[in-house]
């Protein structure tokens, strides 16, 4: 049964946002939530030819519902479950590349570059560059869960140097261009905040996956974090026309529309964004879940609209009278 990227995260139920009592708690209702999913194969055709074979049902659920949180503008969620998904299989670079984009995208930077060493050391056709770097030999990043306390610009990365060198050699004796390894320096290249060389390889990744709406989403953010408002906007509506659903392009569009001054569109996409959220989850729930970044946004394109009655209507969160105001379908 093929399901949408909505329905899929209704049966996951969302609980990782939602309290638990404990920790215990916590995990077992996440493993009744993969257990059924892993019973019932919810994942779509496209999901299935991109995950290896060799992947069991369990951590192909934790590695679905991480990417799914991450498009979802759930990023501390996505850590945990790709976390989660790695304890299972330490070696899956697909989910070891989520998870270090997700790390960046949370500031956690000395945990993202720990995390694509690993998936050097695990990649057989690059692990020879760590055959004479000993000292990189027992980086723990991706042996331990990390805390889903936020680190945000805890410290600089005092690994990021070495990882970006290695990255750079790997590049350099590739003969064809990897997507994954222009990837993971694209990441790096941002951590160091030289994104003119992070758009470069962006755009390498892009030129062997055309259609890789994740990767336009990433070049659209690169492009926005070098102050590229105007092309950020258009590598996002690439992005938004793979992938309408994907809610964290139509969240980072909405930013570069208030960068750029067009504070209505702003808000009509942020608007979009959140009643995608509020639709991928249960009614009784929406309001606490919805993301508060999105929200937060909303609020900033608003004020600028000098619109007070829409300003109180974001600020109670009432997401149906502003849907309507803006004339939008919910």
């Amino acid at each position: 049964m093929e399901l949408s990227t909505v329905t899929r995260l209704e049966v996951f139920g969302l609980m990782l946002y939602l309290s638990c009592e404990s920790d215990t708690e916590f995990w077992d209702k996440m493993q009744a939530e993969w257990e059924e999913l892993a019973r019932r194969n919810w994942l779509t055709e496209n999901e299935q030819a991109q995950i290896p074979s060799s992947v069991s049902p369990h951590e192909k659920a934790w590695q679905v519902l991480g990417t799914t949180q991450a498009e979802n503008e759930n990023e501390q969620a996505a850590i945990v479950s790709l976390q989660r998904c790695l304890e299972l299989h330490p070696n899956n670079l697909q989910a070891l590349m989520a998870l270090a984009v997700s790390l960046t995208n949370t500031g956690m930077r000395q945990d993202a570059c720990e995390v694509l060493l690993c998936w050097l050391r695990h990649n057989s056709k690059y692990n020879h560059l760590l055959k004479d770097k000993s000292h990189l030999a027992g980086s723990p990043g991706c042996q331990r869960r990390m805390s889903r306390v936020s680190t945000v610009g805890r410290y600089e990365s005092s690994l990021l140097p070495e990882v970006k060198e290695l990255f750079l050699e790997a590049a350099q004796h590739n003969r064809d261009t990897d997507p994954d390894l222009q990837t993971g320096l694209g990441v790096l290249f941002n951590i160091s905040a030289e994104f003119n060389k992070a758009v470069e390889a962006f755009n390498a990744a892009l030129s062997v996956r055309p259609e890789d709406y994740l990767l336009w989403n990433r070049l659209g953010a690169t492009l926005a974090n070098g102050d590229r408002s105007e092309e950020a906007v258009e590598a996002y509506t690439r992005a938004l026309e793979l992938q309408p659903g994907f809610i964290r392009s139509r969240y980072n569009l909405g930013i570069s529309c208030i960068n750029l001054g067009a504070h209505r569109e702003a808000a009509s996409n942020f608007l979009t964004a959140l009643s995608l959220q509020r639709k991928s989850r249960s009614r009784q729930l929406s309001h606490q879940v919805m993301s508060g970044n999105i929200w937060a946004a909303l609020r900033i394109a608003l004020s600028m609209m000098d619109q007070p009655e829409l300003f109180q209507a974001a600020n109670i969160g009432d997401l149906d009278l502003l849907m309507k105001a803006f004339n939008l379908d919910m």
